[in-house]
């Protein structure tokens, strides 16, 4: 029978999303970090799903679970929990906690860093930080990156060749900074 035709069930399990965090790389994370990822899951465990699993309960009371709203939606958004426990269980499993403060070579880019590079005139201060922590809004970005692979190493006044799409840029390191307000 054709696929068109048959029934597909809200209760089937959606296949797990892929990480595109290197297979065989250390987790590295501040201790920032670590404490954000231990955070986020004791507060789904300890307050978000059993509120959820409360709802899903008195919701499969109701009878017909078939066209009701809240079973439905309640057990999609266990689901969904239940994921990102799995996934916070094994990022936390995994972590090494690198304290920035305390890399031996200070003269140079390691985890942790915050680097002021100049980029086709422009000023930019980024912080080189764990996969989990990466956000470009807050100017943080993963020690996997391109960026913070050509960066990595390098001192200030030196000048890095970062290949992208569209060629090569021409970065000149400014500054080097560990900071201890991470923490």
């Amino acid at each position: 029978m054709s696929k068109a035709f048959t029934k597909e069930s809200d209760d089937e399990e959606e296949p797990e999303k892929t990480d595109y965090f290197p297979a065989n790389a250390k987790n590295y994370v501040t201790p920032k970090g670590y404490a954000d990822l231990q955070n986020e899951l004791r507060i789904i465990l300890k307050e978000e799903r059993p509120k959820i699993v409360e709802v899903v309960h008195w919701a499969a009371k109701n009878g017909d679970r078939s066209e009701n709203g809240d079973y439905i939606y309640g057990k999609r958004r266990l689901r969904e929990m239940d994921r990102r426990i799995r996934y916070l269980t094994k990022r936390i499993e995994n972590a090494v906690v690198v304290d920035p403060t305390l890399q031996q070579n200070l003269k140079k880019i390691f985890f942790g860093a915050s680097v002021t590079y100049l980029q086709d005139g422009n000023q930019k201060t980024i912080k080189i930080v764990g996969y989990d922590e990466a956000d470009l809004n807050l100017n943080k970005i993963s020690w996997i990156s391109p960026l913070a692979k050509a960066l990595i190493s390098n001192q200030a006044g030196d000048v890095v060749k970062l290949i992208t799409p569209s060629g090569v840029d021409r970065l000149e390191v400014l500054a080097i900074k560990y900071e201890v307000g991470d923490r």
